[in-house]
């Protein structure tokens, strides 16, 4: 007798979710007999445009921001790069400004560009240390920025992918603007969890990607505050108001917008449920089990989100007897997964990198059910008592 493989329990929605209903159902229509250029004079391009602009106003005003400040991407990582390159370069042209701030703990996508910045285009570059959660001292930041007339960018993301702490961004933006210097912040992780109110929080420019909040894949948005200033990195044509050449994702971006307002109706309600859901997982997997620790602020934290290093055991071992069991997790990073090196994550936080070796994540999505978590505390703990008897 054939068995049906058990319904997988999946818990790496940090790392990508799986596209809503009613936004597959929003973007059918522009792939298949809406497919005209948003650039075309003609009626299948006008119908395009039409919904191309309606999805800028709409994310716009979920953000409180105007629509000729949403610039689309390909993602979260094209976003980063946009905000970093681009404001760095049109800053120091402007004003002379050469040194870029970020944070140890931020995204590669982040950090490798701030390294190549410094390494060939000649800025400056300052990576703050964080505390033993994660947390960047406002203190430190205030200190490094001065009078802010050296700074061309400052970079610090809302919360981490690898271990949930959520930065102080509305202090960090505040300390910004009274400086005059540009100030980006990656929220790819925070859609659809956190508010994200530009003012309040008081940046310059914010990063969003589609996917992680029940979109599609290959769309994201670049927030950049009017008077900003700004070069274009990808050229060759005039879509996005000339700072992002290449033929508009009309599909992706319609999906995103609805993504994006399903998030914001569901957030509050949701969030609510999926802490519920963390503490429960979170302190199932630790009671009594003190090799596991957790890692990132407790309090501070994403609501959606558990993470941990395991003492004497390694990520690879865990991660595959997981997903046997039926369960997908991750070792952090979802984009950085494929390395063999330590967490840069853990490795700023303090953990050796044997305990960074060992880390696990656990994120938790619209799908996730109490008797799963009671699976997947059931499951891992099993594993962990088992690996340690081979050991």
């Amino acid at each position: 007798m054939n068995r049906s493989a058990p319904r997988l329990i999946y818990c790496d929605y940090a790392a990508t979710t799986p596209i809503a209903s009613e936004v597959l159902a929003e973007m059918l229509p522009y792939l298949q007999e809406g497919y005209g250029n948003a650039s075309s004079l003609h009626a299948a391009g006008r119908r395009a445009a039409v919904a191309l602009q309606k999805a800028r106003r709409d994310l716009a005003a979920l953000l409180s921001a105007a629509p000729g400040e949403i610039l689309f991407t390909s993602g979260g990582t094209e976003s980063d790069n946009a905000a970093l390159r681009g404001i760095a370069s049109a800053r120091r042209a402007q004003t002379g400004a050469n040194h870029i701030i970020t944070s140890a703990v931020e995204h590669k996508a982040v950090l490798a560009t701030a390294g190549e910045l410094r390494d060939h285009y000649g800025f400056e570059l300052t990576v703050l240390p964080v505390d033993h959660t994660g947390l960047v001292r406002v203190n430190d930041v205030a200190a490094v920025i001065g009078d802010g007339s050296d700074v061309a960018v400052i970079s610090i993301m809302v919360a981490n992918n690898e271990v949930g702490t959520i930065q102080p961004i509305s202090a960090i933006g505040a300390l910004c603007r009274r400086a005059g210097v540009p100030f980006h912040t990656d929220a790819v992780q925070a859609a659809g969890k956190l508010p994200l109110n530009v003012a309040t929080l008081g940046v310059d420019a914010m990063s969003l990607s589609g996917h992680k909040i029940y979109g599609p894949k290959g769309v994201g948005l670049l927030y950049l505050r009017r008077g900003v200033p700004f070069w274009p990195q990808i050229t060759g044509g005039s879509q996005e108001g000339s700072r992002r050449g290449g033929t508009e994702n009309v599909p992706g971006i319609v999906g995103f917008a609805r993504a994006m307002a399903l998030s914001e109706a569901q957030r509050e309600g949701e969030m609510v449920r999926q802490q519920q859901l963390r503490d429960r997982l979170i302190g199932g997997v630790r009671e009594g089990n003190e090799a596991v620790q957790l890692t990132g602020d407790a309090v501070q934290r994403l609501p959606n989100h558990a993470s941990f290093v395991v003492d004497g055991l390694d990520a690879e071992g865990m991660l595959i007897a997981l997903d046997l069991a039926g369960i997908a997790a991750s070792s952090g990073s979802a984009c950085s997964s494929g390395s063999q090196q330590p967490s840069h994550v853990l490795r700023a936080m303090g953990y050796s990198p044997e305990l960074s070796a060992s880390a696990i994540r656990f994120s938790l999505g619209r799908d996730t059910t109490p008797h799963e978590i009671d699976i997947v505390i059931d499951q891992f703990l099993q594993i962990l008592a088992r690996m340690r008897q081979d050991a």
